[in-house]
């Protein structure tokens, strides 16, 4: 991959090459997990040796470091292996959602509306269409990881360009872009949920509801599409420059008829599928409703419990294609396609077995916890209380910074939120505008932190076209969104703080 390009600029190019022969320096991703779990393990016994520990900023619960180099620490090291593996939350996502896949793939739906796609959109608008699909696609939890994602690459390398640039656009869109979105969606009203009961040690009247910063956020779409766009044409590739590798893109010849009948079933399916979730959803007694939340409409089953219902489209979708276009023959034609899935996943299961188990360390030893305070405090120490822009801009870098130990956008702002909320609404500002820089911080460094659950899912993305892809070379290529993002993000708050704009309905900036 070439480290300098006639259309880059020489230092940046200089930069990222660094980073990238630096990164892939480094053991294969899933060695490189199994030594940081080790590594934990030695600094947890160290942590715990010095009294490392923190005060919990709202129950004022100690939270110590707690070592696993110990007996107890091996004990639940052995007892848990296999559980932490297992209940290791993308593992499940992926096989199911690649279940379903499999079917639509192997029938040659994926194929036939991708070329349908690609023949009907202008080449201009192929990038901001991918990574403004991957910011909508977090409405559906984690399917943009799944689906979207590779989609882009197949579609990137349809028309002529960089399949990993199409990923990079891709990922950028559904993990940089995590908090922004033009609909509402459930960590919205989770943010809130925590934001309002930090709020309340101050007023035990405050609320904050799910649409306390939609305003914002929906602005921040458009910003994110932008900057995601510019930096994809500008500097991934030109740096990557032209592929050369063995995977042939689809191609681009006109639809046949069979599989034109195939798309037409595959649209009437569609439309009886979303005739059969909006029916189940928008009633009050709505038959897909979960009963625990019957009046919460973002509780229902198919937002609380997306992957099955994301299996049941796949698969289906798939099936009524292929006796549309006659491309399935038999059940083997579904069962081996199934199969063929299965056999790709080899090294995503290596991946993910290690980097489990890490992750599964690093929350048991408290360290992440015990940084998010002390980086929180450290931050409150500066006395910027009558700068509150600075401060604003301080708490985004901070979420950004504590991004890259702990994964949960709720985890972190659980910690934080009990700092950071009741401080400024003693200095007149509210609790929404607050949440609002957490959110941009919390979205910007999602891309380029090996900790992030779907990390080493990306990686084996990637090593479909590049099979020397090491973990340097993607945050490498990743590197320059997430600065861009942290970039336009913050500029658009500062923006919107100097306007006095609200944040949402009924969330202005200040009390």
């Amino acid at each position: 991959m070439p480290e300098t390009s006639p259309t880059s600029p020489r230092l940046l190019a200089r930069i990222l090459g660094r980073v990238e022969k630096i990164g892939n320096a480094l053991p294969e991703p899933a060695t490189l997990f199994a030594g940081m779990a080790v590594l934990t393990i030695l600094l947890s016994a160290l942590g715990e040796a010095v009294g490392l520990a923190v005060a919990h900023p709202a129950s004022g619960e100690t939270i110590p470091a707690v070592s696993l180099l110990n007996l107890a620490g091996f004990q639940r090291i052995v007892r848990e292996t296999v559980e932490v593996f297992v209940n290791f939350h993308p593992l499940g996502v992926v096989i199911v959602c690649l279940l379903g896949i499999a079917v639509a793939e192997r029938t040659g739906l994926i194929g036939a509306a991708v070329r349908a796609l690609v023949l009907s959109t202008p080449r201009a608008w192929v990038t901001p269409i991918v990574v403004f699909a991957g910011v909508m696609s977090n409405l559906g939890a984690d399917v943009g990881y799944v689906l979207l994602i590779p989609l882009a690459a197949t579609i990137f390398h349809a028309v002529g360009r960089h399949p990993i640039a199409g990923l990079a656009a891709g990922f950028a869109g559904v993990s940089g872009g995590f908090s922004a979105n033009l609909l509402i969606s459930a960590i919205d009203v989770i943010l809130a949920g925590l934001s309002q009961a930090a709020a309340q040690l101050i007023d035990p009247a405050y609320t904050i509801t799910g649409l306390a910063n939609y305003y914002f956020l929906f602005v921040s779409t458009f910003v994110v599409v932008i900057a995601g766009t510019w930096v994809t044409h500008r500097v991934v590739e030109p740096r990557l420059g032209a592929y050369t590798g063995n995977v042939k893109p689809e191609a681009l010849t006109p639809l046949s008829t069979a599989e034109k009948r195939g798309l037409w079933f595959t649209a009437v399916f569609a439309a009886a599928t979303l005739a059969f979730l909006l029916v189940g959803v928008l009633p009050a007694g709505g038959y897909l409703r979960n009963p625990a939340f019957p009046d919460m409409i973002m509780r229902a089953l198919p937002f609380s419990y997306l992957v099955p219902f994301l299996f049941a489209i796949g698969f289906g979708s798939g099936l009524v294609y292929g006796l549309g276009a006659r491309t399935v023959k038999s059940d083997r034609d579904i069962v081996g396609g199934m199969n063929d899935a299965m056999g790709t996943l080899g090294a995503y299961l290596v991946l993910a077995f290690f980097a489990a188990q890490f992750i599964a360390y690093f929350n048991w030893t408290n360290l992440g916890l015990i940084l998010a305070v002390k980086g929180a405090q450290a931050l409150q120490a500066l006395g910027l209380d009558h700068w509150p822009i600075p401060m604003m801009i301080g708490l985004v870098i901070l979420a950004a910074i504590i991004n890259l130990l702990v994964g949960s956008a709720s985890a972190k702002w659980a910690l934080i939120a009990p700092i950071f909320v009741p401080m400024f609404m003693l200095l007149g500002f509210t609790p929404e505008l607050v949440q609002a820089a957490y959110r941009v911080g919390d979205s910007v460094t999602n891309v380029i932190t090996p900790l992030m659950a779907y990390f080493p899912l990306i990686i084996v993305y990637a090593r479909k076209y590049d099979a020397q892809m090491g973990m340097g070379t993607l945050i490498a290529t990743m590197l320059p969104y997430s600065v861009a993002f942290m970039i336009a993000w913050t500029i658009l708050l500062i923006a919107w703080m100097l306007l006095g704009l609200p944040l949402g309905p009924e969330a202005p900036l200040y009390l």
